[in-house]
């Protein structure tokens, strides 16, 4: 599984020119599921992104996580996270997970991170071609990738 998150003051997902989530100060949180991923990597990457600690303290240090600030996350499904790039110039989705698997775990990850504390998650539509805006903060972006704590285990 793989996530792009992006500190934001802001941000909103559009299907069909209608706003389908949006949220305030938080995270937007593109999520890749790769084939082979299970529930147990989903509740590890909500556990890690609720648990991320890069909201400013009043010292001004990254020292705060998104549910330290009653912070808000818009999580929007992204296979293309997901391409293989090694050959040509035409990137390959096949290490995606099948959609149904996909939009399972997807859902399965958006709850876990309710569970972990996060006051409000937003969504976009799995599958819809969508049209994302947010409002960097800082701009601070992190890569996370399961495969990381999976070789470190």
């Amino acid at each position: 599984m793989k996530a792009v998150i992006q500190r934001v003051t802001e941000a909103s997902v559009k299907v069909d020119g209608n706003i389908v989530g949006s949220i305030s100060k938080g995270f937007l949180v593109l999520l890749g599921v790769m084939e082979g991923d299970t529930e147990k990597e989903a509740a590890l990457m909500a556990s890690k992104i609720a648990k991320l600690r890069v909201f400013e303290d009043s010292e001004e240090k990254m020292n705060l996580s998104v549910t330290d600030v009653d912070g808000e996350i818009l999580s929007v499904s992204q296979f293309t996270l997901c391409a293989d790039v090694k050959k040509g110039n035409r990137p390959s989705f096949t290490p995606s997970a099948k959609p149904d698997e996909a939009k399972a775990l997807y859902e399965r990850f958006n709850a876990f991170l309710l569970s972990e504390g996060v006051r409000k998650v937003e969504t976009g539509i799995f599958g819809a071609d969508m049209k994302v805006s947010l409002l960097n903060d800082g701009p601070v972006t992190i890569i996370f990738d399961t495969d990381i704590w999976k070789r470190n285990a």
